[in-house]
């Protein structure tokens, strides 16, 4: 599995021929889009900044859109998505948290979680055990470094992946919150093997 990471809440991740995009960024958004090939595009929220699918089309690639909750397949790839309220550029907003087991790794993408409490105990229960967990640090209207510590640490989380922040010291915040420095990669690229004994470990992508 290699996983990139293009700002925002934008992460390509890409095992053999088959690639996800995960909140795509749209043009009329402050964040800088950008263009690439996927064949599933997963998007939490319909607003610029997360739902850009026409950036996820290239090439011979078009994805197939997940937008909202529910349960499916695409490409033998099972994912969940839970509905939760949250609001966004002072308005009342859906978002959908995704679950899905990809390459043999349990991944669970938050998008733009307002609160650790807006993930209800029955949705806790559906996620099962994970192995990355994608989750906005910025504060404000997501969830705040502190936040994402908390909930990472409640839902024993492997691996924990910030995004949505840009330089305004949300991952510093975040480090001191856990403990411990964030390792910081240009792209990851990892197997089932490599998760072995990890337990709250973070990583920053760099865009």
């Amino acid at each position: 599995m290699i996983i990139t990471y293009h700002g925002g809440e934008c992460f390509k991740i890409q095992t053999g021929d088959t690639v996800l995009a995960f909140n795509p960024v749209g043009k009329d958004s402050a964040w800088k889009p950008v263009k690439f090939g996927a064949d599933i595009a997963l998007v939490t929220m319909h607003d610029p900044d997360f739902n850009g699918v026409e950036n996820a089309t290239y090439g011979e690639k078009e994805p197939f859109v997940l937008s909202g909750p529910g349960e499916y397949e695409v490409q033998g790839i099972f994912i969940k998505g839970f509905y939760t309220e949250t609001t966004y550029k002072k308005k009342p907003k859906a978002n959908t948290v995704y679950a899905l087991t990809f390459d043999d790794i349990r991944i669970v993408f938050l998008g733009a979680l307002a609160t650790p409490e807006s993930l209800t105990s029955e949705i806790k229960a559906e996620l099962g055990e994970i192995d990355i967990l994608f989750a906005p640090i910025a504060g404000g209207e997501v969830l705040s470094p502190a936040d994402a510590h908390k909930l990472s640490v409640a839902l024993e989380t492997r691996l924990l992946i910030p995004m949505h922040y840009d330089g305004n010291g949300a991952l510093g915040v975040l480090e001191k919150e856990a403990g411990e420095k964030a390792e910081v990669v240009d792209k990851l690229t990892l197997k089932r093997k490599d998760l072995e004994g990890k337990e709250g470990a973070i990583i920053a992508l760099t865009i």
